[in-house]
């Protein structure tokens, strides 16, 4: 084997977080402010080990076993709750986070919509608010209504078309925060 090859070879290997959080941002495209942004956070699974710098969100789980931790970084520090864990999970944490990510685990679980409700009206959480997970172009407006303001967008329309949906309804039955009306 010659030595070209050999070096080939080694680039090639997968290198386990680095890789999975590379392919997690090729295949998802951030829209915030109603355009394409290069996201700068990253997403750390529960085994990764912690970096002292750049951006982390990090799950509730991991938040409670490392709390003291987590809060010495200078960093910016994210949080992601699955549908199932509510705003009052973290509601005495808020100011700690700069990001909360709610997951959007299937179409028809729509309960981190009323997660972003409640910590938008009743703990009048500031930072950003990050749909993740099955994020549909259909549910792009709702989700800004209810007081989201960045969106994991990994649809099947292309990202530039997704945007228009913010736009395309200026009438609604339901009420919501309309967070995203000005």
């Amino acid at each position: 084997m010659s030595i070209y090859a050999r070096k080939m070879r080694v680039l090639l290997m997968p290198t386990g977080v680095l890789a999975s959080n590379l392919l997690r941002k090729i295949s998802m495209s951030l829209i915030k402010n109603n355009i394409i942004i290069r996201d700068s956070w990253n997403h750390l699974d529960d085994d990764t080990p912690l970096s002292a710098e750049g951006k982390v969100i990090v799950s509730l789980k991991r938040w409670q076993s490392e709390r003291k931790l987590l809060m010495e970084r200078q960093e910016p520090l994210g949080i992601r709750l699955k549908s199932a864990e509510g705003a009052e999970m973290i509601s005495d944490d808020l100011a700690h986070f700069d990001l909360i990510a709610l997951e959007f685990p299937i179409f028809k679980d729509g309960r981190s919509y009323s997660t972003a409700r409640m910590l938008r009206e009743r703990y009048h959480y500031k930072g950003e608010l990050r749909a993740v997970g099955e994020v549909l172009r259909d549910q792009l407006q709702f989700m800004l209504r209810c007081g989201f303001d960045a969106f994991e967008y990994a649809g099947k329309t292309i990202p530039e078309e997704a945007i228009s949906a913010f736009v395309e309804m200026d009438k609604f039955y339901q009420t919501v925060g309309d967070w995203g009306r000005t």
